[in-house]
């Protein structure tokens, strides 16, 4: 493994360290955040006239966009686009069955796909982010084989 290679993975773990402590607060937390999910459903009505776009959405689009990092960050970790998917649906169940435990918290399956629906975009992500470099190197390195230097 190059120094690059270790400092990017240091990177990729210290960021996925960041945001497993603040998404487990989120998920955590005793707080409900419908007031906050409705007061944006009603500046979202109020501004653009999106009727139909009703608290509901607004939650299950920002527990995609809350997995997002977890499938992006733990597929450039384990260089396997599907396990980052895998994680975050066991993490997605566990927090959900935490949630049970918790009074002011309301668990839900919804919650379940979208946050899987959103760890495997952020692989997907990360995966074309790994071919990507996978082919910038192969490219590299045939350019340097043919030229003789090694």
């Amino acid at each position: 493994m190059t120094d690059a290679e270790v400092v990017g993975r240091r990177w990729v773990l210290g960021a996925l360290a960041l945001y497993a402590g603040l998404v487990g607060l989120v998920l955590l937390l005793p707080v409900s955040y419908g007031a906050v999910v409705n007061a944006l459903a009603d500046a979202l009505r109020s501004l653009f006239g999106l009727d139909a776009f009703g608290s509901g959405w607004i939650e299950f689009t920002a527990n995609i966009v809350m997995f997002i990092p977890l499938g992006f960050l733990f597929t450039l970790l384990v260089r396997r686009h599907w396990l980052g998917v895998v994680v975050a649906l066991a993490a997605s169940v566990a927090a959900e069955l935490a949630q049970l435990l918790i009074p002011s918290r309301e668990p839900s399956l919804r919650d379940v796909l979208a946050n899987t629906v959103g760890a495997g975009l952020g692989a997907v992500l990360a995966w074309m982010l790994v071919l990507r470099r996978r082919r910038a190197c192969r490219r590299a390195g045939s350019v340097n084989g043919s030229s003789g230097v090694a």
